[in-house]
């Protein structure tokens, strides 16, 4: 890099009307030349500065001007706007040069060598949460379930009281819920789909109803937003027996083998009775996995269906519960990470 050396500058600290034209057009070839010199734009515009700014010599003589007589004036007002678009000149084209050649080398840096073989594109693949939710649509739509889907912001009514949880009933402490009103929430189960479809259809019904579903809580296996599924057959011969058959072979089906599988009695405001299904693990130990019940006829009551017509049972289970138990992971949040090295083994 050159450093500006402007010792090489013939000196004009004469008066104006001393400095003749050719020492005006000596100063100009010196200073051209240490133009030519330099090599960083940052030294060239400090050269710039000291050239033509204004404590620089040519600014410096401009400013004697007004001492001079109109003859003189008009004489050396040709000589010093004569250099002083020289050397502008002379410094802009400078500038450009920089700037190309400084392109160039960028350009140079960055080639591509079109001969290298390709690095290949990346295949992308569907979210463990996506490809457990459609293992489980899979099984229940060969079983003749259709799929169902509503609203996740919900009103009190669906997500609460026609699912036989009033304001009073002490049930309502089991949610941990978002609210946005006193009649509007992010739903905290997907039952509501449940509800507007016994509303909306005719018995028999047979629906599952998969979909994000938001709970305050957050921990190793709590996430505010999660996934559940729920199912609901309503017909007139609907009955337990049929619930823990449809369960079970679901739980074969999903796991890819044979479980030893336990229902015990519950308590849930909307079936009755209740049930929670626990399996065996391989470690001898049981696991809750999911919740079930025959539908209270005070739900079916309030979808306008008569229970003396009409029996149906339900279940609901968490679609990451059952992810973290197929592929063996321990830690619900690693599911919403966003960690490619973790994502990429469900490729």
């Amino acid at each position: 890099m050159i450093q500006p050396d402007f010792t090489s500058l013939p000196v004009l600290d004469k008066p104006l009307e001393q400095i003749s034209q050719d020492e005006l057009t000596a100063f100009g070839d010196a200073a051209s030349a240490l133009i030519d010199q330099m090599s960083d734009e940052r030294d060239l515009q400090q050269l710039r500065v000291n050239l033509t700014g204004k404590k620089s010599a040519l600014t410096a003589l401009s400013k004697q001007m007004g001492t001079l007589d109109a003859e003189l004036k008009k004489q050396y007002g040709a000589y010093l706007h004569t250099l002083r678009t020289r050397l502008g000149e002379a410094l802009d084209n400078k500038s450009e040069q920089l700037a190309k050649a400084a392109l160039d080398a960028k350009l140079a840096s960055e080639q591509i060598d079109i001969s290298l073989p390709a690095r290949g594109i990346a295949k992308g693949g569907l979210h463990p949460i996506t490809q457990t939710t459609e293992r489980m649509k899979q099984f229940f739509v060969q079983a003749g379930f259709s799929v169902a889907t509503g609203p996740e912001v919900e009103s009190d009514y669906y997500n609460f009281e026609a699912l036989n949880i009033p304001s009073h009933h002490p049930a309502r402490a089991m949610h941990d819920t978002f609210y946005f009103d006193a009649h509007y929430l992010l739903r905290t189960h997907t039952s509501g789909v449940q509800i507007r479809t016994m509303q909306d259809s005719q018995p028999p019904i047979r629906i599952i109803c998969p979909g994000r579903v938001y709970r305050c809580d957050s921990d190793q296996t709590h996430s505010p937003m999660f996934h559940q599924m729920e199912g609901l057959m309503i017909s007139k011969s609907s009955n337990f027996a049929e619930l823990k058959g449809l369960i079970h072979e679901f739980l074969n089906a999903f796991f890819g083998k044979q479980m030893t599988v336990r229902f015990r009695p519950s308590f849930f405001p909307f079936t009755e009775p209740s049930a929670e299904v626990d399996i065996l693990s391989d470690s001898g130990k049981w696991l809750e996995v999911l919740g079930c019940g025959m539908v209270h006829p005070q739900v079916l009551k309030n979808c306008g269906i008569d229970p003396d017509e009409y029996t149906g049972f339900a279940f609901g289970l968490g679609i990451e519960r059952f992810a973290m138990l197929y592929y063996g992971i321990d830690d619900l949040r690693l599911f919403f990470q966003n960690d490619l090295r973790f994502l990429r083994q469900f490729g």
